[in-house]
């Protein structure tokens, strides 16, 4: 289905009847990739997810936002539903923008519970090498981004950054990667206290994208947290792991199998 929001077209399903649950996938994903859980979800409560601005079948947003762009996006898409609370499961970055949600004041509805799945929100430590390959990214795009260079050679600038650049970074549009590089290198660890609801933290142990050791500094610093761990799973452990997880889940939500 499609609804306007903002005057922002946003491909998003709804399934079941009940308390609201609002699902937010990762970075490069979309609603595909969650009918399982949204099946799941449906048989005790009313179920919607989105395909974020700029991700699956909706549009793009009208610029490169940040984190707290898609925080203002999710609570008016949530407020169409007149809800007084709402349970959010977030993956990799739909966790992020969870993060910071429940870091706003004065919200018009109540969050009941949050789903943190293999979450993004802490920032990685760089190692020397990584330092030296950044350090070494910025002087030469600092040159390449030079009038004279610009002129000269008008294409290498771009070239840099996918040289250089994440597979994420290569795959988007032009648009979407300045939405990334604005998103992906905010500290979101400080805001984690801020969760006050019971939490639940599904983790791949062999998750390399959000590292495992990201789920345990979360589960120390929000206050009503527990980790679950799921053995040979990645990044996207409800798929990989998708019995256990559907358990997890279950119980969790108190969801009759």
């Amino acid at each position: 289905m499609i609804k306007q929001i903002n005057g922002i077209n946003i491909n998003y399903v709804e399934k079941g009847e009940g308390d609201l649950i609002v699902v937010l996938h990762g970075w490069g994903s979309n609603i595909k990739l969650h009918e399982n859980m949204i099946d799941l979800f449906s048989k005790k409560y009313k179920c919607v997810a989105m395909d974020m601005p700029g991700f699956g079948q909706s549009d793009e947003p009208p610029s490169a936002w940040c984190v707290d762009d898609y925080v203002d996006f999710v609570i008016d898409f949530i407020k169409e539903y007149n809800t007084e609370k709402v349970i959010l499961l977030g993956h990799s970055f739909g966790g992020r923008v969870i993060i910071k949600l429940n870091s706003r004041k004065d919200l018009p509805f109540e969050v009941s519970k949050v789903i943190l799945v293999d979450s993004a929100g802490i920032l990685p430590k760089r190692s020397g090498k990584t330092s030296m390959r950044t350090r070494w990214y910025k002087i030469c795009r600092s040159f390449l981004s030079t009038k004279i260079m610009q002129k000269i050679a008008p294409e290498a600038l771009e070239k840099l950054r996918v040289k250089y650049g994440s597979a994420d970074y290569v795959s988007a549009s032009p648009l979407m990667r300045q939405v990334l590089v604005k998103t992906v290198n905010e500290d979101l660890e400080p805001l984690l206290p801020n969760i006050k609801c019971p939490a639940l933290l599904v983790w791949g142990v062999n998750d390399t994208a959000t590292p495992l050791s990201d789920g345990e500094k979360m589960e120390k610093a929000i206050p009503d947290a527990g980790l679950v761990k799921l053995e040979n799973a990645g990044h996207y452990s409800f798929l990989e792991q998708q019995f256990l997880f559907n358990r997890v889940m279950c119980s969790f939500l108190k969801i009759e199998g």
